[in-house]
């Protein structure tokens, strides 16, 4: 009788913690929402008219979301931020450190491929020259030999380098609240996911070889980035199935 008056006891207390964690995470948030594109270079000081603070539930809200530009002036915008995207710390860099179109050094024997992604496809846009990025391909069947109709998922590219980063513009429509939504910009909307619209051209350098790949993959499958730093581990190339999923 003990134990389980003990155990009643865990299982409330659990419950509880678990309804208030819920809460916490639903607590609204004042955060700054890029309004309209700001160019890359673009200093603090000339971004207010640009920005706007949106109420977003806690969990929607990423750790280096900015409330204010306090603490920020004398910085620049270091890639061309997006109507919807959170202005976060990593998009403002000092001036010297700004990343103009073209300067990324390609290295010898290797050639750039473009190919277009959406958003949640490219780590949420949040991507820049410079970077590197691991390249998952997704084939329906044809993966696999001896398995025609497997569906896989394989990190076919690693650590690839981003040499350029295009955001197609925004729409007049997109850009239009929707019908019955509130015209006040500071409005908070509980259904405001705060994502950045329309596809983005990701161009990277590769070899010949990771080339062919990635055509193909644009082509005829899916393709997957991450943001893959030189230093994150690489656990050895790994073909995922349905089966392997929950192993």
């Amino acid at each position: 009788m003990v134990l389980a008056i003990v155990g009643a006891m865990l299982v409330v207390s659990y419950a509880q913690g678990a309804d208030q964690r819920a809460v916490k995470d639903l607590e609204p948030v004042s955060v700054l929402v890029v309004k309209t594109a700001i160019p890359a270079g673009t200093p603090v000081e000339s971004m207010a008219a640009s920005l706007v603070t949106k109420q977003l539930p806690a969990a929607a809200v990423t750790g280096s979301s900015l409330k204010s530009l306090d603490g920020s002036k004398g910085k620049v915008a270091a890639v061309e931020l997006v109507p919807g995207e959170q202005l976060v710390s990593e998009r403002l860099v000092a001036p010297e450190d700004v990343k103009a179109a073209g300067s990324v050094n390609i290295p010898a024997g290797l050639q750039e491929v473009t190919f277009q992604l959406e958003p949640d496809r490219v780590v949420g846009g949040r991507l820049a020259p410079g970077d590197h990025v691991g390249v998952f391909v997704n084939l329906g069947k044809g993966g696999l030999e001896g398995k025609p109709d497997a569906e896989t998922t394989k990190l076919t590219v690693q650590k690839a380098l981003v040499t350029a980063v295009q955001r197609a513009p925004q729409t007049a429509a997109a850009a239009q609240p929707a019908p019955g939504a509130s015209a006040d910009p500071n409005a908070a909307d509980p259904q405001d996911t705060t994502l950045p619209t329309g596809s983005l051209m990701l161009t990277v350098a590769v070899s010949d070889s990771d080339a062919a790949k990635i055509v193909f993959a644009a082509e005829y499958a899916k393709i997957w980035l991450t943001k893959e730093p030189l230093n994150a581990k690489d656990s050895g190339p790994r073909i995922i199935q349905r089966s392997e999923v929950y192993k």
